[in-house]
C-alpha cells in the first residue's frame, strides 16, 4: 500500500495534472473539487479506488476532515496540496470593503483550512508530512484589477513561511509554488474565443512576459509540486518556488517598445 495525498481544486487544470502525477507508485489521492461535474473523470479512471472524489468547498472544515479521513483510510497521509482558487476582478473603488474581504477569503481560507487539517493529522500520526500551497507571481507583482487575488496569494506565502518555522521541528515541511501563466482549460477557452489575429497577439504577448518564450504546462507544475512533496526535498522548508518560466524576474526593457 502506497501513501495518500489530498489535492484541493483537483478536478481540472493544474490540480488534475498533479493528481495524475501523484497516483504513481501505488499512491492514493483524494480530490476535493467544488464543481461535481469536474469529478466525472474519477469514475472511470484506470487507478480505480485509488482516486477518491470529494465534492465540496475546500474552505469548509467538514469537507477537509472528510477528505483527510478518506486519505488515511487509503494509506498513510504523506502530503496535502492547497490548489483551490478563484479569480474575480475587484478594486477598492468599486465594491464594499466587505466584498473585497470576502474575495480575499475565497482564496485564503481554503489554504488555512487545508493546512490546519493536514498538520493536525500529521502530528497525530507522528510521522510528519509535507504541504504545498499554490501561490502566484501576482503575490509579488500584481496585475491591475487583481487586488483580492494578489492579496490572498501574498497571505498564502506568509502563511507558508510561518508554518514552516512553527512545525518544521515537528517533522512537517510547508512550501509554496508561485505560478506564472499556465495553459489550463480556462486559458485555452479564452484563446479559442478570440479572433485568430487577437489570439495570436495574446500568445505573442504571453511569450514576451515569460523569458522561456511561452506559458507553462500543468504537467510542469505537477512535477515540481510532486518533488516538493517527496523525500528528495526533505531539506526544503519555507520556500516559495517560482514556476513561471522566469516571469517574476523579468524587467521589460522600455527600449524594446
Amino acid at each position: 500500500m502506497g501513501s495518500s495525498y489530498v489535492v484541493t481544486g483537483g478536478g481540472r487544470g493544474v490540480g488534475r495534472a498533479l493528481v495524475e502525477r501523484l497516483l504513481g507508485d501505488a499512491n492514493s489521492v483524494v480530490v476535493i473539487e467544488f464543481d461535481p461535474s469536474a469529478l466525472e473523470w474519477t469514475r472511470t479512471h484506470p487507478a480505480g479506488s485509488r482516486v477518491i472524489a470529494v465534492a465540496g468547498d475546500a474552505a469548509d472544515e467538514a469537507v477537509a476532515e472528510r477528505a483527510a479521513d478518506l486519505a488515511q483510510a487509503a494509506g498513510p497521509l504523506a502530503g496535502w496540496v492547497n490548489n483551490a482558487a478563484v479569480f474575480r476582478e475587484a478594486s477598492l473603488d468599486i465594491p464594499s470593503a466587505r466584498e473585497v474581504l470576502d474575495l480575499i477569503g475565497a482564496n485564503f481560507t481554503p489554504a488555512v483550512v487545508g493546512c490546519t487539517t493536514a498538520i493536525r493529522r500529521f502530528l497525530s500520526a507522528g510521522a510528519g508530512g509535507a504541504i504545498v500551497n499554490v501561490s502566484s507571481h501576482q503575490a509579488q507583482r500584481p496585475v491591475r484589477g487583481s487586488l483580492p487575488y494578489a492579496t490572498a496569494k501574498a497571505a498564502v506565502e506568509g502563511l507558508t513561511r510561518a508554518l514552516a518555522v512553527d512545525y518544521g521541528p515537528r517533522g512537517v515541511r510547508v512550501n509554496a509554488v508561485a505560478l506564472g501563466s499556465i495553459s489550463t482549460e480556462r486559458y485555452e477557452a479564452f484563446l479559442s474565443g478570440q479572433e485568430p489575429s487577437a489570439a495570436s497577439r495574446v500568445e505573442n504577448e504571453m511569450g514576451l512576459l515569460h523569458p522561456v518564450g511561452r506559458v507553462g504546462r500543468p504537467e510542469e507544475v505537477a512535477a515540481a509540486v510532486a518533488y516538493l512533496l517527496s523525500e528528495d526535498a526533505s531539506f526544503i522548508n519555507g520556500a516559495i518556488v517560482p514556476i513561471d518560466g522566469g516571469r517574476s524576474v523579468l524587467g521589460r526593457d522600455p527600449e524594446e517598445a
